[in-house]
């Protein structure tokens, strides 16, 4: 999981400022102290793996090139020019998680988090070259079948399902829930379907001779890392859209609050997005009866937020049903006219 730094409240506040005006609320809103449980312990796991992945599969691709040109198997190539991209994407990821540790500054006042988001977002494209490029190829060889040494294939193909074994075991060392650590594992998941697909076109050649096996194999292969791709793809760019997160849509919360917050009698402006899977932010407005102070309905909307949807990060604004265009911002201090 992406490492969270505790911000300067101010710069959050700046931030939070533009994007109420907006939506055309001038108001100031109030930030609690926001700690997060992402641990630098997460983060260093995180990088650990990565990087020790990314070493391993750049020494195993330069063995998988040779044995491909030497073999002539497809398979083999279209998985070495794979895990070409996949050593160019592990090192993304760690680049990512390295970025990340660095604390929020005036320019960056959410820090470097989404970056790992990015990366993913990056990856996950590349998935869909390379998937594009492997059946390229198959078609090639489908209209004009090359000859294939079944043998140095099949050692090959082993040697890099034990690798790829090796290196997803490794990933799964770091944070499963990261969506960086999810492309990442796609990536070396993609490699070693592969080179099951490798071993099973190798064996197919060696007991018939038929070597359109090869490039059957690799089309296979190359439909299974496109769903993978779009699945990753998907996720990294509904959060740089700053889509709201699953389940947190604005009727959802705004439904809850009302249903379990005494007093609040409506809530609108409702926005919420994420910096990374794993931090959502919301931002609304809420409106209460005349007279009611706004200390306990801001504390027992954080808690209800926090308890019902995991948020410890929520920007509220609290008018009166006698001034609604008149509101105060919880932890400001002040007092919604009429209150």
């Amino acid at each position: 999981m992406e490492t969270h730094q505790v911000h300067d409240d101010n710069h959050e506040r700046g931030g939070q400022r533009g994007r109420d005006q907006h939506h055309g609320h001038a108001h100031d809103h109030g930030h609690g102290d926001h700690g997060h449980s992402h641990t630098p312990e997460v983060t260093s796991k995180n990088v650990r793996a990565v990087g020790l992945a990314a070493l391993l599969t750049g020494a195993f691709m330069i063995v998988e090139v040779a044995g491909g040109i030497v073999s002539g198997a497809l398979a083999l190539l279209a998985d070495a020019g794979h895990m070409l991209t996949d050593l160019a994407a592990l090192a993304m990821a760690w680049l990512a998680f390295r970025l990340a540790q660095r604390p929020a500054d005036q320019h960056r006042t959410y820090g470097f988090d989404r970056i790992s988001v990015l990366v993913a977002f990056v990856n996950g494209l590349s998935l869909f070259v390379i998937a594009g490029f492997i059946i390229w190829e198959a078609a090639q060889r489908f209209i004009q079948p090359e000859p294939v040494l079944g043998a140095a294939m099949l050692i090959v193909a082993v040697l890099g399902l034990v690798v790829n074994l090796i290196a997803l075991k490794l990933l799964s060392g770091g944070d499963s829930g990261n969506l960086n650590i999810r492309a990442a594992s796609l990536h070396v998941m993609g490699d070693l379907l592969g080179s099951v697909g490798a071993i099973a076109a190798a064996v197919i050649i060696l007991t018939t001779g038929w070597y359109i096996a090869d490039p059957i194999l690799s089309v296979v292969v190359a439909l299974i890392i496109l769903k993978s791709a779009w699945a990753v793809t998907k996720a990294s760019a509904h959060i740089l859209l700053e889509g709201a997160p699953e389940g947190l849509d604005s009727h959802t919360i705004a439904d809850d609050l009302i249903a379990h917050v005494p007093d609040l009698v409506a809530v609108d402006h409702v926005h919420a997005w994420s910096i990374t899977q794993a931090r959502p932010m919301v931002t609304l407005h809420g409106t209460v009866e005349t007279g009611i102070p706004i200390g306990p309905i801001c504390a027992a909307i954080r808690a209800r937020l926090a308890e019902r949807f995991d948020i410890d990060h929520a920007t509220i604004e609290i008018s009166s049903v006698a001034h609604p265009r008149t509101g105060a911002a919880c932890d400001s201090g002040h007092r919604p006219a009429g209150a």
